[in-house]
């Protein structure tokens, strides 16, 4: 199973975008599964249903960052650099979906939403895209990380 497929498998059992991308990557992180999760969970729904970045953004975010952050008060061209790799990450998205935003992705006039989620039928999967964008983030992590490692 591709990384792509295990992100929108997650997704499909319940997991939020953003832990659907982080758990589809724990293979590769230098933390425990359980806190990642945790971590990841304020994420879905553009950061808890704020609808603002789409949580599978974040969850790359947070992907990248334990596989190429820095740890320290950092200034100047390590914190540069990291940035640069953020940065590289959301264009790459925004040139698939437009935005990096939740909200516009779904065409969503509604700018905070409600706390509680919507049940997960299969209507909901129908009129949502969300699984598809989650398997795009996925797959443009898988992407990086590999142009990353030949690079090395």
């Amino acid at each position: 199973m591709t990384r792509r497929e295990m992100a929108m498998d997650n997704f499909r059992k319940g997991y939020n975008c953003s832990q659907s991308i982080v758990l589809a990557f724990q293979d590769m992180l230098p933390i425990d599964i359980e806190p990642a999760m945790k971590m990841a969970s304020s994420f879905g729904g553009g950061m808890g249903r704020l609808r603002e970045v789409c949580g599978s953004v974040s969850g790359i975010f947070m992907i990248a960052g334990l596989l190429y952050g820095y740890d320290g008060p950092e200034t100047g061209q390590v914190k540069a650099e990291h940035y640069a790799v953020i940065q590289e990450l959301a264009h790459r998205f925004e040139e698939k979906h437009g935005t990096i935003i939740c909200r516009e992705m779904l065409g969503l006039s509604v700018r905070h939403d409600s706390p509680v989620p919507e049940a997960r039928t299969k209507e909901y999967y129908k009129r949502r895209p969300c699984t598809e964008i989650i398997g795009d983030a996925a797959e443009i992590l898988e992407q990086f990380i590999q142009e990353k490692q030949g690079s090395i």
